[in-house]
């Protein structure tokens, strides 16, 4: 027997940046523990809405299986003395609840044992539904619970009713003080009434066809999506849909629909970005632009009522955002009579660290910093330490203070104002990217070289005074930090040596508490992220491993490595190479005193060893430019052609023999060999570990 369970929670207005959150963690509660109590369901569907949290489970069984426990006691040995039970098997009996007269001993594999196998009958579905439904809410990720009336009861907004129905059945629960009903209610304007729900499988529909609430989150935001791009082509343009925009927005409505309004075009001289995010953050709206990308003078909202009369609602929203971009444009206007060079004294007074210093002293060391990358790029200098001196300048500018999305797009703003060259404003915001995963980089090699120095200078600080990531605390976000720079480097093609830039980094600051192993330490972490990076891109650990035994810190030259070992791992002659590398490492690691490479042919004998030797000297003329190129990927290619020459060399040869003379230079040959390979990484590293 099953049947279909609804459990619904309606409360005050649910907070709208986690509604989305708030019901996948509901129903992956209620999953988890259904699947744990063995209980048989055909789907489960979530849904959210403003005043609502909602779980319908189809087909779920009445009741829990059956079983059969085996229980096992004491050894028969001591469950029984002269044919008698001791304590030991009394005890057992009666924990169990069967007579001591049925005890029966059985063998569990090892001894025998004394055995009850007892019938567990299945438990009522509806018996259990409260404490699941209960410790799902509990589980619920909310920041601050709170308290309302005279009630001890504590959830994120106060609750107002509780449906739970199992079937056509009402479930006789209680939970957060609510007693379970049958009774939901409609939206809140347009059918401000209660509705009695018949069956669980009734839910969506009623709610829909009777009291204007789309109780589904993706159908609700699927419609939106559809609504406003749609009302974007009716002004000829294009709808901006941010996703999470369009999951807040969802979250705030229960019976959408989507209006458009105007401002006046005089606003559009102001940073199209500073518009938008007044739109976006302050009023929830959608942005539109024309063809080429440009911002048009619309925008899109939502409503949460089909009107009568929607220019009312339209109007309405128009003198809303009026004010808004009338401050952003005053903003601007202001902050354009002062230059960001003048505004670098108030940076004095702002801390960026209480043990780093203020925000002035960091543009100071980030200077510095891009200087010397610069140098080393060929890349202006004086841009580089320029856009370093103003990079965050627009942090105490009012367009900045306002919108704190503005962060570098001001600057880059104001800096084409002050008169500063392209490549400087460009790095007023481009020291900022890549800001998230996947973010694109900066396209200016000065707005690269101050991403890569600011976000330096903060590792290397924050590590020099103890205050490195630890589980999930990282408050500096150094891990983001660290594989941005990771990012610039590769992605930039950029042959800079962390270790280098790290120590010239650790060198400006004045107050650090980690003394000499801060540079390693940093080091390790940051390439430690690498290894993560490779992982997501299903590089198995082992090939990055075969490289970084090389104690490599240039972060260009370990990712050429990475993946020529990955390449090379996988030829079919990779798996014998790497364990004759493994062989040669281990002979060589018992030598007491170091093997050099030099080969005395007088005194290579057997037909393998004069073969290898050749075939040796054959490939150092061939991989020689290849390694001088960084071209690791043809290198290995062609050293894997020596597989079968190796192999013949091991199966013929006896490197460890009586005469010393000979075994010196045998060895010599093996380290020529692993010296070829270890040019590229310790290809040893994959041989696959024994269990």
């Amino acid at each position: 027997m099953s049947a279909d369970f609804l459990v619904e929670l309606g409360t005050e207005e649910l907070p709208p940046k986690n509604l989305k959150n708030l019901m996948n963690a509901f129903v992956e509660s209620i999953q988890a523990d259904l699947t744990a109590l063995e209980l048989s369901f055909s789907s489960v569907k979530a849904y959210a809405a403003p005043r609502r949290l909602a779980v319908l489970v189809e087909n779920l069984a009445s009741e829990t299986p059956s079983k059969e426990l085996v229980v096992w006691g004491p050894p028969a040995a001591i469950a029984f003395k002269d044919g008698e039970p001791t304590k030991a098997a009394l005890a057992f009996a009666e924990k169990n609840g069967i007579a001591a007269s049925e005890l029966k001993a059985e063998s569990d594999g090892k001894a025998e044992k004394l055995v009850a196998r007892i019938s567990q009958q299945g438990q009522k579905t509806t018996a259990l539904l409260e404490k699941i439904v209960s410790d799902a809410l509990a589980k619920l990720p909310i920041a601050k619970r709170m308290k309302w009336g005279s009630t001890r009861e504590e959830f994120v907004r106060p609750v107002h009713w509780l449906v739970m129905l199992f079937g056509s059945e009402v479930v006789n629960a209680s939970v957060l003080g609510l007693s379970a009903g049958r009774t939901t209610r409609g939206h809140r304007f347009h059918y401000n009434n209660s509705i009695e729900l018949a069956n669980a499988s009734d839910y969506a529909s009623v709610l829909k066809n009777t009291g204007y609430v789309v109780a589904d989150f993706a159908e609700r935001s699927a419609t939106i999506q559809q609504q406003v791009e749609a009302e974007a082509k009716k002004v000829g343009g294009v709808a901006v849909i941010d996703a999470d925009l369009l999951d807040e927005v969802t979250a705030l409505v229960e019976w959408p629909v989507a209006l458009t309004g105007k401002f006046e075009e005089r606003f559009l001289a102001v940073p199209a970005e500073a518009l938008i995010a007044s739109m976006k953050e302050h009023q929830k709206y959608f942005h539109v632009v024309d063809a080429n990308g440009k911002l048009k003078n619309n925008f899109i909202t939502v409503a949460n009522i089909e009107s009568k009369d929607a220019a009312q609602i339209i109007n309405g929203n128009e003198r809303v955002i009026r004010p808004r971009l009338s401050d952003a444009a005053f903003f601007f206007e202001t902050d354009k009579k002062t230059t960001l060079a003048s505004l670098r004294e108030r940076l004095k007074t702002i801390v960026f660290q209480a043990q780093l210093g203020t925000i002035y002293d960091k543009t100071e060391r980030v200077a510095g910093l891009a200087k010397l990358i610069a140098g080393k790029l060929n890349a202006d200098s004086a841009s580089a330490e320029r856009a370093a001196q103003l990079c965050k300048s627009d942090l105490v500018t009012n367009m900045v203070g306002e919108f704190d999305d503005m962060q570098g797009i001001a600057g880059y703003y104001y800096a084409l104002n002050d008169g500063e060259n392209a490549e400087v404003a460009a790095a007023m915001n481009e020291q900022y990217m890549p800001r998230f995963a996947g973010d694109q980089l900066p396209q200016t090699i000065t707005g690269t070289i101050i991403a890569l120095a600011d976000r330096l200078d903060t590792i290397s600080g924050i590590f020099g005074i103890g205050q490195q990531p630890s589980g999930s605390k990282d408050p500096f976000a150094l891990r983001r930090a660290s594989i941005a720079v990771l990012r610039l480097l590769v992605e930039k093609n950029l042959t800079l040596d962390l270790r280098e830039l790290l120590t010239f980094a650790k060198a400006q600051h004045k107050n650090l508490t980690v003394g000499d192993e801060l540079v390693e330490q940093v080091l390790g972490y940051m390439l430690d992220r690498f290894r993560a990076m490779f992982e997501d891109a299903q590089i198995p650990a082992e090939v990055f491993q075969s490289v970084t035994a090389k104690q490599l810190s240039q972060p260009l030259d370990i990712n050429q490595r990475v993946l020529a070992v990955n390449e090379f791992s996988k030829l079919p002659q990779a798996q014998a190479l790497a364990a004759a590398n493994k062989r040669v490492s281990n002979i060589l690691a018992k030598q007491n005193a170091a093997v050099n490479s030099d080969v005395n042919s007088a005194l290579l004998q057997e037909d393998a060893e004069k073969n290898l030797a050749q075939a040796i000297s054959a490939k150092e003329a061939v991989v020689a430019p290849l390694f001088a190129a960084r071209e690791y990927t043809k290198a290995l290619a062609a050293l894997a052609d020596l597989q079968p020459t190796v192999d013949a060399f091991f199966d013929s040869v006896m490197v460890m023999c009586d005469d010393a003379a000979l075994q010196q230079n045998r060895l010599a040959l093996l380290s020529k060999l692993r010296g070829l390979f270890l040019e590229v990484a310790d290809i040893s590293y994959l041989v696959p570990a024994k269990n």
